[in-house]
């Protein structure tokens, strides 16, 4: 489960204050598949930096599987991360000079998972690039980069996929093979799927779509049981920082009223 409580993201440009984040309250079950859209600069990468752990809010706390990541220091978040959290960049941040078998062997190694050559060599079979392996980056396109990112995010089985515009840098053909291989993996392995996009049309193959604008959830649409077309309104925008909010969960030891 992932859980925001009245996060909000303050930063400050020249003289002034910019708040990207407005008292975000947001709870996603454990498996779904979840779109955020909205305009260039609503807040979106920035609501995903703060989920993984990249960034810390100005206010609020985040949970991710009961844990408030809020609390951490760096070398607890990265152990987190590194357990718990995969994450898909736009730009893909493949290392050069390993092949796709070694980007996505390096963070099995790195954690001292068991069977990781195995479990690599399964990946790449996985996201239909079993005879690509040997090759580097340099020598595969952007939708097979893509692939091995893909494939590399979910190296550790992480429970929470949080996907950053994976289809931004790629011509439809490829976005779509992308699109549906995070579907795919998310429905046979049940992990959690946080995605962003600029794409309504595959926002709307989602569980869940949650529409920011200024940094603000103006929408939040859920689809009413697998398969149906059908739209209902899923969780709701609470601007107030009260705890008698009914997304507000108490932290241990804080008393309600």
């Amino acid at each position: 489960m992932i859980l925001l409580n009245n996060v909000s993201k303050t930063v400050t440009s020249g003289s002034e204050k910019l708040t990207i984040l407005h008292a975000v309250y947001l709870t996603i079950t454990r498996g779904q598949f979840v779109a955020v859209v909205g305009p260039s600069g609503s807040g979106k990468s920035t609501l995903l930096s703060l989920v993984a752990g990249l960034d810390y809010p100005t206010t609020g706390d985040i949970r991710l599987d009961g844990e408030y990541i809020t609390e951490m220091k760096e070398d607890e978040l990265a152990r987190l991360r590194g357990a718990k959290v995969g994450f898909i960049f736009q730009s893909f941040h493949l290392i050069p000079s390993l092949t796709a078998y070694e980007n996505i062997l390096v963070p099995m190694e790195i954690a001292g998972a068991p069977k990781a050559r195995e479990r690599a060599q399964v990946l790449l079979e996985e996201v239909g690039l079993r005879e690509r392996g040997h090759h580097y980056p340099s020598q595969l396109s952007g939708g097979e980069q893509q692939r091995v990112a893909i494939a590399r995010a979910f190296s550790n089985a992480p429970t929470i996929l949080l996907a950053d515009e994976p289809t931004g840098n790629l011509d439809s053909k490829n976005g779509a093979h992308v699109f549906e291989l995070l579907v795919k993996l998310n429905r046979e392995h049940g992990t959690t799927l946080l995605l962003v996009t600029h794409d309504h049309a595959l926002a709307n193959q989602a569980d869940r779509v949650i529409s920011l604008n200024e940094g603000r959830i103006v929408e939040d649409r859920e689809r009413q049981g697998m398969g149906s077309g059908e739209w209902g309104m899923g969780g709701k925008e609470v601007s107030s920082s009260t705890t008698d909010s009914p997304l507000h969960t108490p932290r241990p030891g804080e008393e309600t009223t």
